[in-house]
């Protein structure tokens, strides 16, 4: 019996299926035949990925299902037409799973990857940890305690879990294609902690996250005055960042990290009072987050030549701005290039002038039109990647191939700071090859 992924090279159903091959389970799947970076670990594991067809769907198999998919797809119908086959879409299999370990879900409109795999770096110091992550990285050691999960809101998906634990890193209105307004953005939010069964760490900045109602323990942390955990004595330059963690009035640690940026330092943060909360010694945490090696597309610095290449999944206003900011924090002295490619027509029509004000923090911007296979939510979406251009000054319209590479290169030396949650990367691959 086979556990069989349709859309497998999702970020989180990727990552779901390495955590099933750390199992020891047989594991297949199937997607679209384009190259997804989220597919490295699963060849890797030598987990075969096939491309959609009925006919991978086997007697007695178990299939997750992406939740991109519904019942219309020819695959998901033939494993719910099969009596011999479970089906379970991805958040639904993850809530099961979750009841075997001491759960940790990590919750937030942004920094929820980062925050992830920070924490589960920390805790494997002191005990057997498994992670899933939406960059595609999941990892289930053999005598795993804790599971920490990446839990993502969109259509109150991250409802499926009943934790033990949880971070909250933010709550600022996203997925508007969904959510009628803030309130009903908060209100899924408000339902997720009222599922935590333990104890609660929030980002104590956050005025959403301060007037939420909670049933368990729940611990602050943040740069303000108030926080249980408190950033302190804040330094950041091209060294990184260098702080202080205050508790209880006393400084409990003193922390020095390569990174920059104030939502990495937040990340860091909430981990750290997470492990604190746990038992974890600070000195130990405080290693934990220095042995931490970055994931997938999350601020990920090459230096080619006289230029700085920033990969990123930066997709909202508000983490544009900060991934720029802390670009010129760690680079001052060079030019900032923001590239950037829309996901969603109805976050770039809602958010059209935040993400234009973001943009143009830098100092040029160059734009990608959405993907070919995008679709325009309903009637009332009427935006295009020109209304985006007409509110950045001389931006530069560009496209995933060799010429655009060569139009880049006219730009550097420069820091090129690559955002979206699409595939911009392979823009960044092919302006290395040619720097």
């Amino acid at each position: 019996m086979a556990y069989h992924f349709i859309g497998i090279k999702g970020t989180g159903m990727a990552a779901l299926a390495c955590i099933l091959h750390d199992e020891h389970k047989e594991v297949t799947g199937s997607d679209i035949d384009k190259y997804i970076f989220t597919e490295d670990g699963l060849r890797a594991r030598n987990i075969p990925i096939y491309s959609f067809s009925p006919e991978n769907i086997k007697d007695n198999d178990t299939v997750i299902i992406g939740l991109s998919f519904d019942r219309t797809h020819p695959e998901v119908k033939a494993a719910m037409d099969n009596p011999t086959v479970k089906t379970y879409y991805y958040n639904e299999y993850l809530g099961i799973l979750l009841e075997s370990y001491s759960s940790i879900c990590v919750a937030g409109t942004h920094g929820k990857s980062t925050t992830t795999g920070i924490l589960g770096q920390v805790l494997s110091l002191q005990d057997e940890c498994a992670y899933l992550i939406g960059d595609g990285h999941g990892y289930m050691p053999e005598h795993a305690n804790h599971f920490v999960l990446e839990s993502c809101e969109f259509q109150r998906h991250f409802l499926a879990y009943h934790p033990d634990y949880a971070i909250i890193t933010n709550i600022e209105l996203d997925h508007i294609d969904y959510y009628k307004d803030i309130d009903d953005y908060v209100s899924a939010f408000q339902s997720f902690a009222d599922q935590v069964k333990k104890h609660i760490v929030v980002f104590g900045d956050n005025e959403h996250l301060k007037n939420l109602h909670y049933n368990v323990p729940v611990t602050t942390y943040g740069m303000k005055d108030g926080n249980d955990y408190q950033a302190v004595n804040i330094e950041q330059g091209p060294f990184g960042m260098h702080f202080d963690c205050k508790h209880n009035g006393e400084i409990l640690a003193h922390v020095e990290l390569n990174e920059v940026g104030d939502p990495f330092m937040q990340d860091a943060l909430g981990c750290f009072a997470l492990a604190h909360v746990l038992g974890m010694p600070a000195d130990l945490i405080v290693q934990g987050l220095k042995e931490y090696k970055g994931i997938a597309r999350r601020f990920v610095i090459d230096e080619v030549k006289d230029s700085v290449l920033v990969d990123d999944y930066a997709h909202h206003p508000t983490a544009i701005r900060l991934m720029i900011d802390a670009v010129r924090k760690k680079y001052p002295e060079k030019k900032i290039v923001a590239l950037y490619k829309p996901d969603r027509y109805s976050r770039l029509q809602y958010f059209l002038d935040d993400f234009a004000k973001s943009l143009n923090t830098a100092d040029q911007v160059c734009l990608l039109d959405f993907p070919k296979n995008a679709v325009r939510e309903d009637e009332t979406i009427t935006v295009t990647i020109q209304d985006l251009m007409d509110r950045c000054p001389n931006a530069i319209l560009l496209d995933v191939d060799d010429a655009s590479a060569e139009k880049l290169k006219e730009l550097a030396p420069a820091a090129f700071v690559f955002m979206s949650s699409k595939d911009i990367y392979l823009l960044r691959d092919k302006l290395e090859k040619i720097l």
